[in-house]
């Protein structure tokens, strides 16, 4: 192995983290300790912990929480084995290295103590050189180890397994001290759209910065008021994919906490940089106390993921304190989840219909599904709440599989009551697009239900159309050759290549309904719906204006020559029998118009 400048920092640094350990001796002979400690000493380690009493061994233990153990076996009362069947029998020391130090050096006594768990064995006089080096490799074995178990890969920040162990010592330390804990929990927002539109890698590479930036923020702030390393160290975790927690161990005043919030913020002002893009981050964040150990582990997690909870629901970018009225509001949320994963079983979600209208002989020539939820409780739920708890628990495979089916299912009943030539739109979120399966589901609802694959339109929105373009432009192509037809949804919204829209196989534009609800100014309205249906038309594509909610959007669009017509100026979405007997009896429908 050829060692580098890199190489021989890294061990240098690993040596120099090794010899800050905090190494615990208990033997009754005090002086043997005093021996060992010098020894040790002059190789550089600098913390100890000498005990004579072993009767208090565990319980110093659990107080100093030591990196290695020395042991001696011969003591009187609570005699070395004692010790190590003790902390054997611990989770919370069940690794923790232990060197067996006696004067026993007989087979029996070594065997029994390795049996019990111990490390290593050294018998007494302790050969100095010897000792170094087991000591060494004992903590560096420790080391690896704990970095495989405790620590996240990807930041090198500690993980929620180590997060948990510590806040349980920390708490109950707290109930000795009287110290207030403090936990701000932190989520990046909308994280996920970074993994999904520019891959793994670029998400990877977004909460490594963000992470040290962070973990920067909080030596600068102070927030750790230690001379120890260590717990600076253990100060900030990684819980999960974009969650991150500061423990605040022991604060005095609520100004650590302004200073945490300042950290956080500081962190997120930093622009990531991944090769040509520049990400802004926001964070949802969430904060719970825990004055003098009054409350456990579970709660005090529960309380600050309760609050981060409320954040995100509260558009995300903000900070939360928990109380009891976000602990009702995130109970709320999590029925909510449940029911949603159940509501499809259960028979609660429904499509409905709104009719799309041929703007040149106001017919009726197809209608779009969307997705309602009937709760049996709550009543109808909007989907501007359900939909993005869909997204976040991703569920939307799933409930988009459903529509598809159930599309299919009701397309076939309306022709056999007599429903022919009509196109039925279903909306594809990004979470169906980004899964292969999609193809299949489509292939297995057109066949099971006899479906014309031409009486399908499957909307994507511009930002989907326009995202991984190799991948998405092979499925859109799978798409397109089932026969089915594709139409590009919120038209404008976006930032559309029209090179890049040239290449797609679609077959029509869908003008968001924002040209013609929002409070832009009429004639600049009229020169982009009018040049939208203009480009669209050279690129032998359908037009279809959804929003249209007076006589006068309807004459403007129809005088522009838009090809399709939709909006409440027409009808609602409907319910499927309802929708049937709107389509049937469109005849009498008496539109005014004054062209």
């Amino acid at each position: 192995m050829t060692v580098t400048a890199s190489n021989t920092s890294s061990v240098h640094k690993l040596h120099s983290d090794l010899k800050s350990s905090l190494i615990m001796m208990v033997d009754d002979e005090p002086i043997m300790m005093e021996l060992v400690q010098a020894f040790l000493e002059g190789e550089g380690y600098s913390k100890f912990l000498t005990l004579e009493d072993s009767t208090i061994a565990l319980q110093t233990m659990k107080e100093r929480r030591p990196d290695v153990l020395l042991l001696d076996l011969n003591m009187p009362v609570v005699d070395g084995f004692d010790i190590l069947r003790s902390l054997r029998a611990s989770a919370e020391f069940s690794r923790l290295p232990i060197i067996v130090l006696t004067a026993n050096s007989d087979s029996a006594s070594k065997l029994k103590a390795l049996e019990l768990g111990a490390t290593d064995f050294l018998a007494k006089p302790v050969d100095p050189s010897e000792l170094a080096l087991r000591l060494q490799n004992t903590l560096s074995m420790k080391t690896y180890h704990e970095q495989l178990i405790y620590f996240d890969a990807l930041t090198g920040l500690p993980n929620r397994r180590m997060f948990v162990d510590r806040l349980k010592w920390v708490l109950e330390r707290g109930k000795q001290t009287e110290a207030t804990v403090v936990l701000v929990n932190i989520n990046l927002d909308n994280f996920k759209k970074i993994n999904q539109s520019m891959g793994m890698l670029a998400g990877d590479a977004v909460l490594q910065q963000f992470s040290e930036s962070l973990l920067a923020q909080v030596h600068n702030q102070s927030l750790i008021e230690s001379d120890d390393d260590s717990d600076i160290r253990f100060s900030l975790y990684r819980l999960g994919s974009a969650e991150f927690t500061l423990l605040l161990p022991a604060i005095e005043d609520a100004t650590t906490i302004k200073r945490s919030i300042h950290a956080v913020n500081t962190a997120l002002a930093k622009p990531v940089v991944v090769g040509q893009h520049v990400f802004k981050m926001t964070a949802s964040t969430g904060i719970a106390i825990s004055a003098a150990g009054e409350v456990e582990a579970d709660d005090l997690i529960g309380r600050a993921t309760d609050a981060t909870l409320v954040a995100s629901e509260s558009g995300g970018n903000c900070v939360r304190l928990f109380s009891e009225e976000i602990r009702a509001l995130s109970k709320q949320r999590m029925e909510l989840e449940i029911d949603l994963r159940n509501a499809v079983a259960n028979g609660q979600m429904r499509l409905y219909y709104q009719p799309k209208v041929a703007a040149d002989t106001l017919v009726v020539i197809g209608m779009e599904a969307l997705l309602r939820w009937h709760h049996p409780t709550r009543g109808v739920v909007s989907p501007g709440v359900f939909i993005p708890l869909a997204e976040e628990l991703d569920l939307m495979p799933s409930l988009g599989e459903w529509v598809i089916f159930e599309a299919c299912r009701q397309l076939a009943e309306w022709s056999s009551r007599g429903m022919q030539d009509v196109k039925l739109a279903i909306n594809v979120s990004q979470q169906q697009l980004g899964d292969e399966r999609i193809i299949e589901s489509l292939s297995r609802a057109l066949d099971k239900y006899e479906v014309s694959p031409s009486s399908l339109v499957i909307e994507i929105t511009e930002s989907l159309a326009m995202g991984d373009s190799d991948f998405i432009l092979d499925l859109l192509n799978q798409i397109r050759e089932l026969g089915i037809r594709l139409s590009i949804d919120d038209f404008g919204t976006g930032y559309s290549s029209l090179s890049h829209l040239a290449q797609l196989p679609i077959h029509e534009l869908k003008i968001d309904q924002s040209f013609l609800l929002g409070p832009q100014d009429t004639l600049k309205m009229t020169v982009i719906i009018k040049t939208i249906i203009a480009m669209a038309h050279s690129m032998n594509l359908t037009v279809v204006a959804e929003g249209v909610e007076t006589a006068e959007h309807l004459e403007l669009l129809r005088r522009e020559r838009c090809d399709i017509i939709q909006g409440f100026y027409f009808s609602k979405p409907l319910p499927a029998d309802e929708f049937f007997k709107y389509f049937n009896g469109w005849g009498s429908h008496d539109i005014q118009l004054d062209l």
